[in-house]
């Protein structure tokens, strides 16, 4: 037997989805945007992010793992600029990489973000657009901003798909769309 599920409709860049509602603590429900497979609404994100950061001076996309790497290839592709992906887990090809803490909303536990000893010089003395796919509590953001600190990096912008919740910061943030959140 299926599970009815409630959803959140949403048109982004154009493209319609039903967006479904998880409860992520008592009392409190959140729609989640995965993009992952979804070739049809990454590639028009893409398109219309590429639109609104034009003029930005941008070197370098960072984005975190894994659900947002579609969209930085997409976008890659778009601004014909290379992207870094910060990983959540060290692994030994990595060297001497750059790391940070943060908390995300989706898993509620602390993560560690890791820049590739490889990326630090793709990093290092360049403007760089930090993007996610959806931006809820501003924590894996912090993250990404920490990791371009210390690679001695300028943040040119900040970017995602959508935003989420009521934060009047996130009007700093280029998106194509903003997700309230659902108290029960």
């Amino acid at each position: 037997m299926e599970k009815h599920r409630d959803t959140y409709p949403i048109d982004i860049a154009g493209v319609h989805r039903e967006l479904p509602l998880f409860e992520i603590k008592p009392g409190l429900r959140i729609a989640i945007l995965n993009i992952l497979g979804d070739v049809e609404l990454v590639d028009a994100c893409a398109k219309a992010l590429a639109e609104k950061l034009e003029g930005l001076p941008i070197d370098v996309i960072v984005t975190a793992e894994s659900k947002s790497i579609p969209i930085a290839h997409a976008l890659s592709s778009v601004l014909g600029k290379p992207y870094i992906v910060l990983r959540k887990e060290y692994k030994p090809y990595m060297g001497e990489a750059i790391k940070a803490e943060t908390l995300s909303i989706t898993t509620g536990k602390p993560q560690i973000l890791f820049l590739d000893e490889k990326d630090h010089e793709l990093m290092h003395g360049k403007n760089v657009l930090i993007l996610d796919d959806v931006i809820s509590t501003g924590s894996t953001l912090q993250g990404m901003r920490l990791i371009a600190e210390k690679a001695g990096a300028r943040v040119a912008g900040e970017a995602s798909i959508l935003t989420e919740g009521d934060r009047a910061e996130w009007m700093q943030i280029i998106s194509l769309g903003h997700l309230p959140v659902f108290f029960d």
